[in-house]
C-alpha cells in the first residue's frame, strides 16, 4: 500500500506545476497588458523631453515581469518533465533531465534578471544615493552562483 502511495504520489508534483504555470500566464498578462500602455502613452503623448528616462525605465520593468515569467514557465516545464512525463516535446536546450539541469536554467535566467534590475537602477539614478553596494551585491551572487553552476557542471 505505502508503495503504491509513493509511487503516485509524484502526481502531487501537478499542484506545483499548475500553479507555476498560472503565475508565469498571469506575468504574462501583466507584461503585455504594461507593454501595451507604455506603447500607447509614448504615441498618444509624445517622446518625454530629452534627458528623460521614464520610458526606459517602463521598458525595462516590462523586460523584467516578461523575464520573471520566463522562469515561471521555465520551473513549470522542468517540474512536468521530470515528475510527470518526459516524453514531451521541447527544444533540445529546454530538456530537463534532472533537478541539476533544472536549477542552471534558472540560474541563468536569475543572472540576466540581476543584470536587468542593475540596468534599471543605473538609469534611474539620480547622481546622489549609492549605486556601488548594490552593484557589488549583485556581482557577489552572480558569482556564487557562476560558481555553483560550474561546480554542478563538472559533476
Amino acid at each position: 500500500m505505502l508503495k503504491y502511495l509513493l509511487q503516485y504520489s509524484k502526481y502531487l508534483i501537478f499542484l506545483a506545476v499548475l500553479g507555476i504555470f498560472v503565475l508565469a500566464l498571469a506575468s504574462l498578462a501583466v507584461g503585455c497588458h504594461k507593454s501595451f500602455y507604455v506603447v500607447k502613452t509614448l504615441f498618444v503623448e509624445g517622446m518625454p523631453p530629452k534627458g528623460d528616462k521614464t520610458y526606459l525605465l517602463g521598458f525595462i520593468e516590462i523586460v523584467d515581469i516578461f523575464l520573471l515569467a520566463t522562469v515561471f514557465y521555465i520551473i513549470a516545464l522542468g517540474l512536468y518533465e521530470l515528475f510527470i512525463d518526459d516524453q514531451i516535446i521541447l527544444p533540445d536546450w529546454l530538456k530537463i533531465k534532472n533537478l541539476d539541469d533544472l536549477k542552471i536554467k534558472l540560474i541563468t535566467v536569475v543572472i540576466v534578471t540581476l543584470g536587468v534590475l542593475f540596468l534599471g537602477r543605473i538609469i534611474s539614478w539620480d547622481g546622489e544615493s549609492e549605486l556601488m553596494g548594490l552593484g557589488v551585491s549583485i556581482g557577489a551572487v552572480v558569482a556564487a552562483l557562476a560558481y555553483f553552476s560550474n561546480k554542478k557542471k563538472e559533476k
